[in-house]
């Protein structure tokens, strides 16, 4: 085991709350072990005046800190499992999925509290297309409006009154201590989660076996098995940041559930389905409710994309 570990992280409130996270399990577990973090700015950090689905999706935040890795300058990174693109670079592996926070996406909006009190046309912002596909399959009234930026500067957007209402994952708020903002948690029959959304992923490099046994104990296993059967999913439709799709599993009696869904983005068009197996078939689930929705008429709404 080395003397020094060195964890990559983006330089934004809630990436550095996840780092030092990382780093204090760490250094709990290991106490001869000295933890520091390396910041590293990502492309996802420099453009924030255009939407994500038009820069590239998913890896918008990961690459850096994956090149920095491979370089040798990092030993590890911590990431929020939904930035994390299905396929990771040759020599990288995810060592560790951590128990998931509430995964759920949180309504922010001070004057009305919930989704069902907005007033028609009223201006909700976020970031993401599936968000947006979902909630205007929900209330096709309202006015969406792009919101990129880091937590804080998406929260001032709201308090200067530009919105009506923001939509943000309930996970960042909760760790950041926010959780006081939040008006209403969505249900999932109206929004379903981002994959792996409310789980942090260690990323490190494959051949450096020392490393990848250390962060081992990091790994929560109904959470990994969820968000294997979710990313197993989304690999197979294809999908990344730019692709209105949400999917979620939860480990019930039975076994793995894996509910998901797929819109237009206007949200016009609905596909929703789910599957139910052995945890230990988490990517079988995955790949056959991906291929079933895709023969229901997901392809179509892909192809339209």
């Amino acid at each position: 085991m080395k003397n020094e570990l060195i964890i990559g992280t983006r330089g934004s409130k809630l990436a550095l709350w996840q780092a030092e996270h990382v780093a204090r399990l760490i250094a709990g577990k290991y106490p001869g072990v000295k933890v520091t973090l390396k910041h590293i700015v990502t492309t996802g950090d420099k453009i924030l005046d255009v939407p994500l689905a038009k820069i590239g999706g998913k890896g918008l935040f990961t690459k850096e800190l994956e090149h920095a890795m491979l370089a040798g300058e990092i030993d590890l990174a911590v990431h929020s499992l939904k930035d994390m693109p299905t396929a990771l670079p040759e020599g990288l592996e995810l060592a560790a999925i951590t128990e998931r926070v509430d995964p759920g996406d949180a309504l922010i909006s001070p004057l009305y509290g919930e989704l069902d009190k907005l007033p028609l046309g009223a201006r909700v912002g976020t970031s993401s297309l599936r968000r947006k596909a979902q909630l205007l399959n929900y209330r096709p009234d309202l006015r969406i409006c792009d919101l990129r930026g880091n937590l804080d500067t998406r929260l001032n957007k709201l308090d200067n009154g530009d919105l009506d209402a923001i939509v943000l994952a309930v996970a960042g708020l909760v760790r950041l201590g926010w959780q006081q903002r939040i008006s209403q948690i969505l249900p999932k029959h109206i929004c379903l989660p981002a994959v792996g959304q409310g789980a942090l992923a260690i990323e490190t490099r494959s051949a450096d076996r020392d490393v990848l046994a250390a962060v081992r104990f990091l790994n929560h296993p109904s959470t990994a098995a969820a968000a294997t059967s979710e990313r197993a999913y989304l690999k197979e439709v294809e999908g990344g940041c730019q692709i209105p799709l949400g999917v979620y599993g939860t480990l019930e009696a039975d076994g793995l559930r894996l509910q998901a869904v797929i819109l237009s983005p206007d949200g016009t068009v609905v596909i929703r389905d789910s599957v139910t197996g052995p945890a230990s078939a988490a990517d079988e689930l995955g790949i056959t409710l991906a291929r079933r929705m895709l023969a229901a008429g997901g392809r179509e709404i892909l192809a339209a994309l």
